[in-house]
């Protein structure tokens, strides 16, 4: 009988009068616990293991946390829970649109800390059926592969997209030609509380627009609502992939 691993945290802050003794705590709890002290260090780090989950700090000297939250976000498939002071709103906003999966405040509480580790662990762990998990996405000539995380346009070419903006577009293509307000959409794409930051939305469909419309300043496929929020104006299917129907 295999007896399950221990979640294995990367905890990122260059105060050690916090990050020891959180890291303490934490290995407590039955998280098998690294601590790095600056962004360089994490790198490195990244290189020998890899994290079920990355707890960050934003303010460090060198690199600071949301540089290095944002290549997290592009170069690897990990739930980031961002560690922030009251004084920085704005870098809150920017971690979330970047695709960060939650926050918390400094001070905190640890026991709240560990519970949303363990909110964010179970939803990038939940398990949906294996046939509509595996189907493709398939919409005015797009295709997305929702677990390879791939999206490709209408001639076959691979575009880069954030882990942000693929839960953006999920969101979307789970609910076709349905608006969808921005507190119903920062639901779905962050899962708590980030209606506070409402621009936080309308940034990303931007960016979004800007990947997968022809006029991205005139958008056919995800329109504005007055009042209303965002709607993905096409028809979408599922299909399974190529490797499937051989």
């Amino acid at each position: 009988m295999i007896e399950d691993t221990p979640t294995r945290i990367l905890l990122v802050d260059d105060e050690p009068i916090l990050r020891e003794p959180l890291a303490e705590y934490l290995t407590r709890q039955g998280f098998a616990v690294q601590e790095a002290e600056s962004a360089a260090a994490a790198r490195a780090k990244l290189i020998e293991f890899t994290p079920d989950l990355v707890l960050l700090d934003i303010m460090m000297p060198g690199e600071d946390g949301l540089s290095l939250c944002r290549h997290l976000i592009e170069t690897r498939d990990l739930p980031v829970i961002l560690l922030t002071a009251k004084t920085e709103p704005t870098d809150r906003i920017v971690g979330l649109e970047i695709g960060a999966d939650d926050y918390v405040v400094k001070p905190f509480e640890p026991r709240e800390l560990v519970a949303r580790i363990r909110s964010v662990l179970r939803r990038a762990r939940r398990a949906p059926a294996p046939e509509e998990e595996t189907a493709l996405y398939v919409f005015e000539g797009w295709s997305m592969d929702p677990l390879k995380r791939k999206l490709i346009d209408p001639e076959g070419a691979m575009i880069a997209i954030s882990t942000a903006e693929f839960r953006l577009l999920r969101a979307f293509l789970d609910h076709p030609r349905q608006v969808l307000d921005r507190d119903r959409l920062l639901d779905m794409v962050q899962g708590r509380e980030a209606h506070l930051f409402d621009r936080a939305v309308d940034n990303q469909v931007s960016r979004l627009r800007r990947k997968i419309e022809v006029d991205s300043r005139n958008p056919e496929i995800i329109q504005t609502v007055r009042g209303g929020g965002y709607r993905l104006a096409a028809d979408v299917r599922r299909t399974a992939p190529a490797s499937q129907t051989r």
